[in-house]
């Protein structure tokens, strides 16, 4: 690996994250609310408590958000199928702008993409979807190790 890999893939990281905080001011919102746009559309509906873990806020923050979502109209509270006592958030509607905002970044990226070879392309995917799944459970373990150096 070359000396420099780790500086490399922290600014990768950094620029994706600074690239989230800016679509979501393009498009008037907080970088944790289209965040939590995203997880909904990605995992479907979900109890405010499912959605507080996504995010990593607590519940109070979490009732904001949604509350704040609710009222822009990109999600709505309806009762859960399969248990009428408890309520789901499920996504409405994108950001309008979001796609606007988010194209200049598809285009450049799909530009580099373009480059590979498609067994190169399909090697960078399994890589994406094996260091989500990685970092999904590291997120785990940090906060399985909070939750045990606060009890």
């Amino acid at each position: 690996m070359p000396e420099d890999a780790h500086e490399v893939y922290r600014r990768y990281l950094s620029a994706v994250v600074l690239h989230g905080q800016a679509s979501a001011a393009a498009v008037g919102l907080g970088a944790t609310d289209l965040y939590a746009i995203n997880v909904l559309q990605l995992s479907g509906p979900m109890t405010s408590g499912l959605l507080a873990a996504h995010t990593g806020l607590t519940t109070g923050a979490t009732t904001r958000l949604i509350d704040r979502l609710e009222r822009a109209g990109h999600v709505r509270r309806v009762p859960d199928p399969a248990d009428r006592r408890k309520v789901v958030i499920e996504h409405v509607s994108r950001p309008i702008g979001v796609d606007e905002a988010v194209d200049p970044a598809r285009r450049k990226v799909g530009e580099i993409l373009a480059g590979y070879s498609p067994d190169e392309v399909a090697t960078l995917f399994d890589y994406f979807r094996r260091a989500a799944r990685a970092y999904q459970e590291a997120t785990e373990e940090l906060r399985t190790r909070t939750t045990e150096d606060d009890g």
